[in-house]
């Protein structure tokens, strides 16, 4: 276990070593720079005072040269300063960070709460007209785009019924009780989270369903019905382990999707997420922020894969990650 470990760190390591290099040069080679965002800014900046601020941040050199003294930097733990929000790199992405993290995995634990045992109950009931209604359900789920459904669901519960907030987040006030600020994220939270929620079921219930039926075919299972166990029994503990290892990989990779793939989700409600973050800074040219949120997408990603797999030798022990064999 722990050469494994060690050998997916070093992985990572080179991963996003190479990572950061691609991303840094792609947003380099965009035209503009921070400096003509501030011009644009500051009519009364001068032409000198502009390449002053070049030389201050850097920008005057090969953009080479700029990275490798990035990357010293970022070795020591300086991650840059961002130019857009005037504040540390790390600074800006830590709250909104958070806000992603919160709205990403309610959405992963609502979807797999539902999804997984939906999928089960419609492969043990292939062909009936619930697995033909769940299936369509599915089909809707995947296909229905995210901004148009956040738009559906806007306009019904924000606007029509004014049930829920249309967007932004809570402003909790000093004093507020945990009780009464924990409703009140949940509030704001409800229709983002149900939004990427209805987009990752459909894909969950589809595989959770698939996998159920191919393993509800094998001869284990004939075999532990003929001996009379319950039908409970012969799903949850014949059948659902063994379903579940391939499910698991689209379970890890959708995380890091949810992560970094959750910006028209944030837009449409103005939730000040990493996705909404990283595409504003790619627009305003700041080439820190961008490039930090980027690196932290891909380590989530990563990290959802390295989860896989040690989920794999929890759920079949007949799996083994060390390299030894044992």
């Amino acid at each position: 276990m722990s050469r494994y470990l060690a050998t997916r760190a070093v992985e990572i390591v080179v991963t996003l070593a190479l990572m950061s290099l691609v991303v840094y040069l792609l947003i380099g080679l965009m035209p503009g720079d921070p400096i003509q965002m501030m011009i644009a800014g500051d009519p009364k900046m001068t032409s000198a005072d502009a390449a002053r601020l070049r030389a201050v941040y850097g920008l005057d050199r090969p953009l080479l040269e700029r990275y490798l003294a990035w990357a010293g930097q970022a070795l020591q733990g300086n991650f840059g300063y961002s130019t857009s929000l005037a504040q540390p790199v790390l600074s800006a992405l830590g709250p909104r960070l958070l806000n992603t993290l919160q709205l990403a995995g309610l959405a992963f634990v609502l979807s797999t709460a539902i999804g997984l045992p939906l999928g089960i109950w419609a492969a043990n009931h292939p062909r009936s007209r619930a697995d033909y209604l769940i299936n369509l359900f599915c089909f809707a789920g995947i296909s229905a785009p995210p901004f148009w459904l956040a738009l559906l669901l806007i306009t019904l519960f924000a606007v029509t019924l004014g049930w829920l907030p249309a967007g932004g987040m809570a402003d909790l006030r000093p004093g507020t009780s945990w009780n009464e600020a924990l409703a009140q994220n949940l509030r704001f939270a409800g229709l983002p989270v149900v939004t990427l929620a209805l987009v990752q079921l459909g894909t969950y219930t589809r595989f959770m369903r698939g996998a159920m039926i191919e393993v509800l075919r094998q001869d284990y299972v004939r075999t532990a019905r003929a001996k009379g166990a319950s039908e409970r029994r012969v799903l949850w503990g014949h059948a659902f382990a063994n379903a579940l290892s391939p499910v698991l990989t689209i379970l890890a990779l959708s995380f890091g999707g949810l992560f970094s793939g959750a910006l028209i989700t944030e837009t449409m409600f103005a939730w000040p997420g990493m996705g909404k973050a990283i595409y504003q800074a790619i627009l305003d040219n700041d080439y820190n922020l961008a490039l930090v949120g980027l690196l932290l997408a891909t380590f989530t990603t990563i990290l959802g894969n390295v989860l896989a797999d040690l989920a794999y030798v929890w759920v079949d022990p007949r799996v083994s990650i060390a390299g030894d064999g044992q």
